[in-house]
């Protein structure tokens, strides 16, 4: 499912942001926009999201800057500046020039001064980030979880729809024999005149047909279908794969009952049935 998060907190002199986004995927596919110089918390908050999100396309932002904390350290080359007053002093004495060196030109001579970056502290960073992280995350679930909620209440009303379907087959299905039967009685009065009727034959016939367009058994298994996919919606457990199985199993026992019907109004609801269960496979084909 689709799902958004954004937290930013100014921890330890620094301005964290991080963002977690995410579209529908069948699969648990992580990508992040991270500073190269902070590369590894990379793995850190791959292992953190795919701890909570089991499918989807996720995508994590990570922005710091330092608002307090030092970044470089700038130390002073006491021997090559040393040497400069050496140097210079020597020129000075020795072609009897003015000694008017000073601290202000001193300072521009090349390579006085030497510029570090100041080592992060790994773990602390981490921490700090991890914190603005997990804020993102539970925006991200939270997002997540009413999406799910109104996905779970969409598909639950499709699958009660098809359940009343699913009665109305059973409704039609006897009187579909008993339509065959009166048929079948007709022809044979067309044919044999006021000749004396085999209702036994009669009966046989329309006995097998009865056997040959029952459904019983596919309707029970659909209704049990529709039992089993409400019951994984109350699940705590990622379902998304067993609900493809079950979507697949409705689906089946669908055009059974299809291949089946011998009237034009069973036919038509078969029809809507396989609508309304594509609908649903479109719906869950992502979810977790």
């Amino acid at each position: 499912m689709t799902g958004y998060g954004r937290a930013q907190e100014i921890i330890n002199g620094r301005d964290i942001l991080v963002e977690i986004r995410s579209v529908n995927h069948r699969y648990y596919e992580y990508s992040s926009r991270i500073p190269r110089a902070y590369s590894y918390i990379d793995e850190k908050l791959k292992t953190l999201l795919k701890t909570n999100i089991s499918r989807g396309k996720v995508e994590v932002s990570v922005t710091i800057n330092s608002i307090e904390s030092k970044e470089s350290e700038i130390s002073v080359n006491m021997a090559v500046a040393d040497g400069y007053v050496k140097a210079l002093r020597g020129v000075s004495e020795k072609l009897s020039l003015k000694d008017d060196l000073a601290l202000s030109k001193l300072i521009k001579l090349p390579e006085i001064f030497v510029v570090q970056k100041v080592a992060d502290n790994q773990e602390q960073l981490w921490a700090d980030v991890v914190v603005v992280a997990e804020s993102a995350l539970s925006g991200f679930l939270e997002m997540r979880c009413t999406e799910g909620e109104k996905l779970r209440s969409d598909v639950i009303s499709k699958a009660d729809g098809i359940l009343e379907m699913v009665g109305k087959i059973e409704e039609i299905s006897p009187q579909t024999v008993e339509n065959y039967r009166n048929r079948l009685y007709q022809k044979l009065m067309e044919i044999l005149g006021t000749k004396d009727i085999d209702e036994q034959r009669i009966l046989t016939e329309s006995a097998i047909f009865a056997e040959k367009i029952a459904v019983d058994e596919e309707t029970v298994r659909l209704r049990s279908h529709v039992s089993q996919l409400r019951d994984m919606f109350d699940s705590d457990e990622p379902v998304g794969r067993k609900l493809d199985f079950i979507v697949q199993e409705m689906n089946r026992e669908v055009n059974t009952i299809g291949s089946k019907a011998q009237d034009l109004s069973v036919t038509k609801i078969v029809v809507e049935m396989k609508a309304e269960i594509e609908k649903i496979r479109e719906q869950i084909q992502n979810i977790e």
